[in-house]
Order: structure tokens, then C-alpha cells, then sequence
């Protein structure tokens, strides 16, 4: 048991290592609000012992081009699919509007709503994780910034304080080892310029298999 955690830590400095270096290299940062939600996610995950991982500024593709998802949190309550969004002024939308509007300095302008713009990223996760049960990959959007909603903020849009409390709605369904598979095989995916094509799918076959077996002890 200590030889394989050990292991498991070693290759994880090392896929870590590269997926650091890579976006350095390719000039990814993220922006405040990305850099606020990240921190409050890894927050939740160590103050609540929530075993789980955080992945950052992620591309992948769908219907033939690319989608770019801010966060993807993978941990022992499902797969959850972060949009962040950082405003000021008053913000007004619902879930069914295709574009919400920020009213600054009596200026007013119009934005995609991010709730279909997440829809996107969720399609792309599911195809990702298509041996993941479609429930335990949820969709979650957090306005950071001193934004003020003058609508009803619609379910599952929060501010940046109620991160907290709306992660602790979601039990722990899925177990610690289905979690490590997920963030392993998440990780091997984003890291798929580096890895090549047939060791990619012999991975996905492993991981997918794995994951059956332990599906089958629970």
C-alpha cells in the first residue's frame, strides 16, 4: 500500500510539473476571479477534508472546435464544472435569458449567460467521462468581484462566500477511489499533446475498467 501512494505521488509531481511548465510556456494565467475561485475551491476542499483536486483553465474539444471550461473540481462528491465570472455594478438575468445584463456607471452591456455557456462545458466533460454517470457531473457558476444581483440569482449561481455552502448540499456519493480515477484520467486527458494517441486510449481502457471494478464493490 505505501509502495503504490508513492507512486501515485510521484506521478503526480510529474504530470503536475508538466501541466505548470506547459502553461507557462503557452501564457495561460488567470484572470482575479478565476485566481479567487480557485483559492476558495481548494479552501473548501482542505477546511471540509473533502478529498479532491482542482483543475485550472482547461481546454477541450467538442462538435469540432474547442471549449474553455475556468475550473473543473473532481472529488469524492462528483465532478463539478466551474464557470467564473468577475463583475461589478448591477447585474440582471435569469435561466432561460440568453444574455444577462451589467448596468455600470449607467452604462449597460450585455453578456452570454453564463448558465448555457456552462451547458457547453458539461457536454464536453460528459463526453469526457462518458463512463461517469450523468447526475454526479454538475454545473455550478460564481460571480466574484462587488457585482450586485438585482434578479433573483437563478440555482446554482452563487457568489464568491457561497461556494461553501452550496458544495455542502452535495454528499459524498461517489467513492475515494472512482475520484482518483477521474482526476487521473482528467489530468492524462488535458495533458493529451504530450501523451500519445494509442497510449492515451490504452490509459482510458485501463482507468475505465478500474473504475468498473471498483463500481462493482459499491
Amino acid at each position: 500500500m505505501f509502495s503504490f501512494w508513492y507512486v501515485l505521488g510521484l506521478f503526480v509531481a510529474f504530470i503536475c510539473g508538466i501541466v505548470f511548465c506547459h502553461k507557462k510556456q503557452k501564457g495561460h494565467t488567470l484572470n482575479i476571479g478565476e485566481r479567487l475561485v480557485s483559492k476558495s475551491v481548494n479552501s473548501y476542499l482542505i477546511h471540509e477534508q473533502v478529498t479532491g483536486i482542482v483543475v485550472n483553465n482547461v481546454t477541450l474539444p467538442i462538435d469540432g472546435s474547442t471549449t474553455q471550461i475556468d475550473h473543473i473540481l473532481i472529488c469524492t462528491k462528483g465532478v463539478f464544472v466551474i464557470e467564473t465570472k468577475h463583475y461589478s455594478g448591477w447585474i440582471y438575468g435569469d435561466a432561460k435569458q440568453k444574455q444577462w445584463m451589467q448596468i455600470l456607471f449607467r452604462k449597460r452591456s450585455r453578456f452570454q449567460n453564463p448558465i448555457h455557456q456552462n451547458y457547453k462545458h458539461i457536454k464536453a466533460i460528459q463526453a469526457l467521462f462518458d463512463f461517469v454517470p450523468t447526475d454526479q457531473i454538475k454545473s455550478l457558476v460564481v460571480f466574484t468581484g462587488d457585482g450586485e444581483f438585482k434578479t433573483p440569482r437563478p440555482k446554482d449561481v452563487v457568489l464568491l462566500n457561497g461556494i461553501r455552502d452550496w458544495m455542502n448540499q452535495h454528499e459524498d456519493n461517489v467513492g475515494f477511489s472512482f475520484a482518483m480515477v477521474a482526476w487521473s484520467f482528467c489530468v492524462c486527458l488535458i495533458m493529451s499533446r504530450q501523451i500519445n494517441y494509442i497510449c492515451r486510449i490504452c490509459l482510458r481502457d485501463r482507468l475505465y475498467n478500474e473504475y468498473k471494478s471498483v463500481a462493482s464493490f459499491t
